[in-house]
Parts: C-alpha cells; structure tokens; sequence
C-alpha cells in the first residue's frame, strides 16, 4: 500500500500535502533501519497501519487555523505528523519520554520540512503551556492518560466542538470509560473500508472545568 490509500479517503489536498504524504514512506523506512520505531511487520503497511489510522481523528474533528494540538506519546510521530500534514496552520507539539523516537520524529519533520511540528522529548506531566485538542494512539487506559494530561487544555473553545482529548483506541472500551460518562465513541469502520478498522475507534472527551 501506498500514499495513493490516503488520496483516496482525502481528495482536496494540496500537491505540497501529498509530496510530504509521499514521502513518508522512504524517511519512516531509512530511520526504522537505524532506529526502531515502528515494526518490521507495520513498516510494510505503514499508510494503512499508521497513516490513515492517525487520519482517523480528522475524520471526527478539523483543526482551526492557528489552534494548538498537543501528541502524547507520539512514538514514531503518530497520529501528529499524519495530522500535521493535513492541517499546515495548525500548530502541532509531539511529545514522548522516549528520546531516540524523538530524534526519529525530529528527523521525519526535518525531512518533511513541516514547520507547524515541534518534538519535545519529555514525559506530559513536566510540559508547560495549554493545548485546545490532546491527541494520542492508545498509550494508556483513559483514566491513566487523563490524569497525566490534567491542567493541560485551554479552558476557551474556538471549535465547535468543546475542547479536550481525542483518543485511538480499539475494541470494547466500555468498562475503561465507564467513569466517563460524557465520552462519545465513533466508529472508524463508518469511515474507512480497510478490515484494519473493524474495531478501531476514536474516542473524545471533553475536558470539564469548574466555575
């Protein structure tokens, strides 16, 4: 599989969007062969496994130009290089404790020369600064990830839908986020026709404040 998957799913692109799109593959390869970031069995389906899955959240949520969205755990750089790409005036952070894919990250950024994108190798809880959307791809159970994102979303909205977090996650999720009674759960089998996203799910949370 190919770029040509994600064309498929998001037609108004810019020739600029689907060079950087194109170009994914090659850079991801390169580094993985030198920094393992992503495995073996994935790199081979990296656009359908890490691409248009991060893709995903677009399918749910837009991003303002000029909105700030924050990657927890990004890993390889996913969901917030895929989404970064798609969104050039909004502006990205993508944070991970781990330093050598940070430097993977920082590479594929270079590589792109996406300047929307800054990687931050840091665990969440010691970043500064707020954020109108937290992203992430399953780096903990939801009870877990939003205590080490408390205090990190801008109170004010400028979407239409109230800021907060936008989760990937897969299969039952119902006893994870029992004790959230306002998450909303959708479907990406209602997007995309791949087997892959049979149980795939983007769930959002809406962050609450007090006052």
């Amino acid at each position: 599989m190919n770029a040509e998957l994600i064309f498929k799913y998001f037609e108004k692109l810019e020739e600029e969007q689907k060079r950087q799109l194109k170009e994914l593959e090659a850079l991801y390869q390169d580094w993985n062969m030198k920094i393992n970031v992503v495995s073996r069995k994935d790199i081979d389906e990296l656009y359908l496994r890490h691409v248009l899955h991060s893709l995903g959240i677009a399918k749910i949520q837009s991003f303002n130009e000029g909105s700030e969205i924050l990657d927890v755990g990004t890993g390889g750089g996913f969901p917030g290089i895929p989404l970064a790409i798609l969104f050039p005036e909004t502006q990205f952070t993508l944070v991970d404790a781990i330093g050598k894919k940070i430097k993977v990250v920082q590479e594929v950024i270079d590589g792109l020369q996406l300047e929307n994108v800054r990687a931050i190798h840091s665990r969440v809880e010691d970043l500064d600064g707020q954020y109108d959307f937290i992203v992430s791809r399953a780096v903990a159970a939801m009870p877990t990830f939003v205590h080490w994102t408390k205090g990190k979303i801008k109170k004010n909205s400028t979407h239409e839908r109230r800021n907060g977090i936008l989760y990937l996650k897969g299969g039952d999720l119902s006893e994870e986020l029992k004790e959230y009674a306002t998450a909303q759960t959708f479907d990406l089998k209602e997007h995309f026709t791949e087997d892959f996203f049979e149980t795939k799910k983007v769930v959002y949370l809406s962050q609450k404040f007090k006052g």
